[in-house]
């Protein structure tokens, strides 16, 4: 069996890595094709340091461009690839361009496709994530469900019974595997000279937030009503993105501590330690969920639902009354919840099951 894993950004890298790490534990014969979505492979290099993974064996160095153009980019790049090493099964991860595109130039060869957290909606077609997801699930010959009701998800979609296996999500893995090499190398918090749970922590970075004038200033503006009521840190890891769009906006942000944006290991730590995070993020969701740290979400849904039946997430929209009013509930209501995302045995469980189909 010979296995090809296909990352194209830093969260799919961090979610990957419980399953990089458990092929490297069997010796299987596996290689990482990097299409450098986002950035390029040599800004990366570093996660796959601190995380002490595999080196990817390719890269595209694809970039930031057009939906379309993008997707073409790497669906040309990785044919290439994939023809030259011959896989037994693709493995991919998520919603991105790159997911869809690994799926379809993997399908369009024959070889057999894995998507790792299939399932998930957020029933918003406006969403390019929500379009990769879908045709990624419905090409896919494994979709590795993270929880049973992205299964009924699946089933509901007419997928057969038989391609879906309900093995708990892989960031839960990569939390529980990362946080204790987190802790031992380095204290974010002594850095920026914060105490636990006396700060909030903030990501933005979904072009239908940052890129919509209206819905990032909301934002903005409801982080600053937040820092007055409880004159606590607002701390803000800016995306470069996100930053171009806050200069282009002309928009305030006093009372908000922007930074530059900070390496997973130190990200984990603001997550653990923080009073409350705000995201747009899903797996900022998840994350959350996993290390007992209420979230607010500043989207109109989410793919993440289990995060709201459990009771860590709630979503406050972009409106600065109902942000205010989210981040109030959260803070004030010191409720406890069960990880609905499985075990953090997903990497070693995914591999079981292609160990027993493929060989």
């Amino acid at each position: 069996m010979k296995i090809s894993i296909i990352i194209g950004t830093r969260p799919e890298i961090i979610k990957m890595a419980p399953i990089i790490r458990e092929c490297k534990r069997l010796s299987l014969d596996y290689f990482i094709l990097h299409t450098g979505q986002h950035y390029s492979y040599n800004m990366d290099k570093v996660f796959f340091e601190q995380l002490e993974l595999s080196k990817p064996r390719y890269n595209l160095d694809a970039g930031s461009s057009s939906h379309s153009e993008q997707t073409g980019k790497i669906l040309f790049g990785v044919e290439k690839f994939l023809i030259k090493e011959k896989p037994n099964v693709v493995l991919v991860e998520g919603d991105t361009n790159s997911v869809l595109a690994g799926a379809l130039a993997a399908t369009k060869l024959n070889i057999k496709v894995g998507h790792v957290e299939a399932g998930l909606r957020s029933y918003d077609r406006t969403m390019p994530e929500e379009i990769n997801r879908v045709l990624t699930d419905h090409c896919s010959d494994f979709l590795f469900a993270p929880t049973k009701k992205s299964r009924q998800t699946l089933l509901d979609e007419g997928i057969p019974d038989e391609k879906i296996f309900v093995t708990g999500n892989t960031i839960v893995d990569a939390v529980f595997q990362n946080i204790k090499l987190a802790e031992k190398k380095g204290n974010i918090l002594h850095d920026l000279g914060l105490k636990k749970h006396k700060y909030f922590l903030i990501t933005a970075h979904r072009q239908e937030n940052v890129d919509d004038r209206k819905r990032f200033s909301g934002i903005l503006k409801g982080l600053q009503q937040i820092h007055k009521k409880y004159d606590i840190p607002v701390i803000f890891p800016i995306h470069p993105h996100s930053r171009n769009k806050l200069q282009k906006f002309r928009l305030n942000f006093d009372g908000i501590t922007l930074l530059e944006p900070v390496d997973f290991l130190s990200f984990l730590q603001l997550e653990k330690n923080a009073k409350v995070v705000l995201t747009d993020s899903g797996g900022v969701q998840e994350e959350t969920c996993i290390l007992g740290t209420p979230c607010v979400t500043m989207r109109d849904n989410t793919e993440r639902p289990e995060t709201l039946d459990v009771g860590s997430n709630i979503l406050a929209g972009t409106t600065p009354k109902k942000i205010l009013e989210s981040v109030t509930y959260m803070y004030e209501n010191n409720k406890k919840w069960k990880n609905p995302f499985g075990s953090g045995k997903a990497g070693k469980q995914i591999i079981e099951i292609l160990r027993e189909v493929l060989i």
